[in-house]
């Protein structure tokens, strides 16, 4: 079975899409078969990909609005094992043509089931809001990722975020987990960076990441490409962390010591 994984937070500017497209492509690297959702209206893990919006014929509004089917709507990538199902502007106005459905929240969920089994990880993209899409994402996804930038306000809107979650996990998904909490953009030479890391892992101890992410001149620079950056420079720093990212969050779920276990069989 896959795992639905969604990368969440309200914010802007923290590195959602950056996080899900290098993610992805990092799961893809490992051999797991990963499907990007690009649930944000601004389009930009789709781009990030190479495609252009516009030209989209389905995306996930259709499969969430209009019933269209996924395998419809889902391409795939110039990158081995890494496909996407995209998204377009009109998916701002899904939130109102929503509203007076039934099963709402569910929208995006009963979209994905039919090819969930299909990937190893399908990783959602989400918005920067807590809108209906999101509370979506969120019903859907098995865990969620909440990147958090290493600046001032760094904090801020995070215990509405997980307020939301907690609220989720009781009424819409009881199986939501929290996969982790991974710190973004860090800059050793900031004290105030250093600073962010100590604070957010004191209060959340376990629930943060051991990979930080660094702010990295190929992350910014990957997307102008429409490729990850592991496939512009797999030897930056960027590419690196979201490769040991991928490789923690698969020891998480006890799937790191089974491929390796392999490995040494095949040896």
């Amino acid at each position: 079975m896959g795992k639905i994984i969604a990368i969440a937070n309200q914010k802007g500017g923290v590195g959602k899409t950056t996080t899900a497209i290098n993610l992805a492509a990092s799961l893809a690297v490992l051999d797991y078969k990963t499907l990007i959702v690009d649930a944000d209206p601004q389009a930009n893990s789709t781009s990030g990909l190479g495609f252009n919006p516009k030209e989209i014929e389905y995306s996930i509004y259709e499969c969430m609005v209009e019933g269209v089917i996924p395998q419809d709507a889902i391409v795939e990538t110039t990158f081995e094992n890494l496909y996407l199902l995209p998204s377009h502007i009109d998916l701002v106005g899904a939130e109102i043509e929503m509203i007076n459905l039934k099963n709402r929240e569910e929208k995006m969920k009963e979209a994905l089931r039919p090819i969930k089994d299909d990937y190893d990880f399908v990783v959602i993209d989400c918005s920067p809001s807590l809108g209906l899409i999101t509370i979506n994402s969120l019903t859907a996804a098995d865990s969620v990722i909440v990147p958090v930038q290493c600046e001032y306000f760094a904090l801020e809107g995070l215990g509405k975020l997980l307020n939301t979650i907690k609220i989720i996990q009781t009424r819409l998904n009881t199986n939501l987990a929290i996969e982790g909490i991974l710190l973004t953009m860090y800059d050793m030479r900031v004290r105030l960076s250093n600073q962010v890391v100590n604070e957010v892992t004191a209060h959340f101890k376990h629930m943060v990441f051991n990979t930080i992410i660094p702010r990295n001149v190929r992350l910014s620079e990957s997307p102008s490409y429409g490729v990850p950056t592991i496939a512009q420079d797999s030897d930056s720093k960027g590419a690196i962390s979201y490769l040991n990212l991928a490789r923690e969050i698969l020891s998480k779920n006890g799937l790191l010591e089974q491929d390796e276990q392999i490995a040494r069989k095949s040896h």
